[in-house]
């Protein structure tokens, strides 16, 4: 079920689940009910209430939604919370998840960075709503993702993303212009002073990931952080 996972600190978990756990979205032709059974054995494993892990309907920008228990499904890139745990979809995107502290306890972040959201600063958007919160001493934790020796796009595209995220740039492992969008996630981590943890492999080169652009009629696996006992 899980491609990756770890207690980050006491109380205190992050993972990155992978194709076993099927499909996670509900906006790519699969079976709802089929869908709500797959996201409820998820929170039974990771011990959260039924419903109570927060999805979002992601659209490529840069809403930061702050989600309480019961919080409706909100149309965001980023939610977080005080301790709500949250989950970002993805099959070749970045799923970003965030975890700091503040008086108050655990405040915790859930980022989906695609190529339109990384360029128009989602994951600042994030952080800063996270400082609104209080939060202190932020790390990241940065999941699976298409690679940039396998991320071709045309060249002008490659230049509009990399005039505001330089480190974007990149050439394909067959010699194309392409985009490294991990590496310009982290860029921006480590310029806000974010501690980045964990990087994970490419989507595309990873069977037992999901990625759209080795097959586009496929599912998507989730990032989460949450708190628990």
């Amino acid at each position: 079920m899980f491609h990756w996972r770890a207690q980050i600190r006491p109380g205190v978990s992050v993972a990155f689940t992978d194709a076993n756990a099927g499909n996670l979205a509900l906006h790519v032709g699969d079976d709802p009910g089929e869908v709500g059974r797959r996201r409820g054995e998820l929170e039974r494993t990771i011990g959260a209430t039924p419903q109570g892990l927060r999805f979002m309907n992601q659209v490529h920008g840069t809403a930061v939604a702050v989600m309480d228990v019961g919080s409706p499904v909100p149309e965001a890139d980023a939610m977080v919370s005080r301790g709500v745990p949250l989950a970002v979809m993805v099959a070749d995107c970045i799923p970003v998840v965030l975890a700091g502290e503040s008086p108050d306890g655990p405040v915790l972040a859930a980022v989906h960075a695609g190529r339109p959201g990384l360029a128009a600063g989602v994951i600042p958007a994030a952080l800063g709503s996270m400082a609104d919160l209080g939060a202190a001493g932020i790390r990241a934790w940065v999941g699976p993702s298409i690679c940039g020796k396998c991320y071709e796009v045309p060249a002008g595209l490659q230049d509009e993303v990399a005039a505001v995220v330089p480190a974007t740039r990149t050439t394909t492992s067959w010699g194309t212009p392409g985009l490294d969008l991990p590496a310009g996630a982290r860029s921006q981590l480590e310029q806000a002073g974010v501690s980045v943890e964990y990087s994970g492999p490419c989507t595309l080169e990873t069977p037992s990931l999901f990625s759209y652009r080795r097959n586009k009629d496929t599912g998507r696996f989730a990032g989460l952080v949450w708190c628990h006992d």
